[in-house]
């Protein structure tokens, strides 16, 4: 059920408790990948884990907007400050709750939004009327996991097997051309650069030309059965506070 295609009676009746929140970024993907990749992959993700989950579960509209200065020296890429972030996500969970959806899964698809999302659910859980959890996709597809790049062979491979016309099949070689290995610059397990200009000319980070649809489908595989697994361990838990058990 997704929130943005039902009407206001089709949720009452469902009477779901469980919801997912996908949130991204509008953020450069280098001159082969749209802005819009990391809510794209957030979106597609949700929709599937909630596909194969037993259950009522809702996917709430997608969050086009994260935390993403980091990209800010690239056109059209756009940002909001962490605390904004927070209290936009806290603010739409709130609203999810009051309407019986108390248990959120707040599907991630940008980098740099996991801190303040692993900070926000903690404080939702602890606070508020809801209890609430970070899920990253890139996180949880197995021995995939490390591979993330930006723009990359992941990226890249997931957007063609999802969304493939967004895909510049001619501009792969001009990606690869300006691309950097790794993310940052990094001295003594620290990153001394703050800004992704600082260390890939054009935005990205891994070869983009590794990432085919086939690989893209394992990707979504892993990811919608790793977030099944999550939905089912949180409509499961006793999400009571400690004090009250």
């Amino acid at each position: 059920m997704h929130l943005s295609d039902v009407t206001w009676t089709d949720v009452r009746d469902a009477d779901a408790e469980l919801a997912l929140l996908p949130v991204g970024s509008t953020e450069q993907h280098g001159p082969h990948a749209p802005l819009g990749t990391d809510a794209y992959h957030a979106e597609t993700v949700a929709e599937a884990g909630a596909e194969r989950f037993d259950g009522d579960v809702a996917v709430a509209p997608t969050i086009p907007v994260g935390i993403a200065e980091e990209h800010r020296h690239f056109s059209g890429t756009l940002w909001v400050s962490p605390d904004t972030f927070r209290s936009y996500v806290r603010d739409v969970v709130g609203s999810l709750a009051h309407h019986g959806m108390d248990r959120v899964v707040v599907v991630n698809g940008h980098g740099g939004n996991v801190p303040a999302l692993g900070e926000v659910t903690a404080t939702i859980s602890r606070h508020d009327d809801a209890y609430a959890v970070p899920f990253t996709w890139f996180e949880a597809v197995g021995e995939h996991s490390g591979e993330m790049g930006h723009g990359g062979p992941l990226e890249t491979a997931l957007l063609r097997a999802t969304h493939p016309d967004l895909v510049r099949d001619e501009r792969i070689d001009e990606a690869r051309a300006g691309a950097s290995q790794g993310w940052g610059d990094w001295v003594s397990k620290t990153n001394l650069a703050y800004d992704s200009a600082e260390f890939t000319a054009n935005g990205v980070v891994g070869d983009p030309g590794a990432g085919d649809a086939e690989l893209g489908e394992e990707l979504l595989e892993r990811a919608a059965d790793a977030l099944d697994r999550l939905l089912t361990a949180v409509a499961e838990r006793d999400v009571s506070r400690p004090a009250d058990r």
